[in-house]
């Protein structure tokens, strides 16, 4: 939040999305808050990335796109160091946390990053999380594109899914429950203060 308002107001917005899907999947209400409040720490290892790569207004090459995936590794140690420092490492939620922070840009075929993990291999809470990190990328303004419409981004994530990238349970929940994720699009927009 404190290194760029788009990326504060985007943690805020798919952490909220990440709850609704997790309700949508059958999660207890306790579980859907410990999601809440995990997601916005998917993205922690940013931080560790030159501002000249996370502010490109143009698409990254493919060395920059390189230097961009170790953010998933440099968030893993910055957690487990925050963890660690605080003697937070048994709370209760911490293994959400970690996994959300370790496995969201990880696709169910195992194309993604950074350990190639396939389908069950993924926690549920990390297929989550990817979704809704897709989902609000597709529906928010972004420095190289314009939002996409509510229709259009739910139509690429079916398009993802059918490809066996993303969570058949998690996009089918978004789609059933599109009502909902266009208010929390509306309620969290760039031009409005977080909730």
């Amino acid at each position: 939040e404190y290194k760029d308002n788009e990326t504060g107001l985007h943690v805020i917005r798919m952490s909220h999305v990440s709850r609704l899907i997790a309700g949508a999947a059958g999660f207890s209400e306790l579980a859907q808050e410990e999601i809440l409040h995990a997601a916005p720490m998917h993205d922690i290892g940013k931080i560790g990335i030159s501002d000249t790569i996370l502010n490109k207004p143009g698409r990254l090459d493919d060395a920059e796109r390189s230097i961009m995936k170790t953010h998933v590794e440099k968030g893993i140690v910055m957690l487990e160091q925050v963890l660690n420092d605080y003697n937070l490492v048994d709370m209760r939620d911490t293994d959400i946390m970690r996994n959300i922070v370790a496995c969201h840009h990880e696709y169910i075929d195992g194309s993604g990053y950074p350990k190639g993990l396939k389908g069950e291999q993924i926690p549920l809470e990390a297929r989550i999380a990817t979704v809704a990190d897709i989902f609000d990328a597709l529906t928010c303004q972004r420095p190289y594109k314009k939002p996409w419409p509510l229709d259009d981004a739910i139509a690429e994530l079916e398009k993802m899914q059918q490809a066996n990238k993303l969570d058949a349970e998690c996009v089918a929940a978004v789609r059933r429950n599109k009502a909902e994720f266009e208010k929390v699009m509306k309620a969290l927009s760039d031009d409005k203060k977080p909730l």
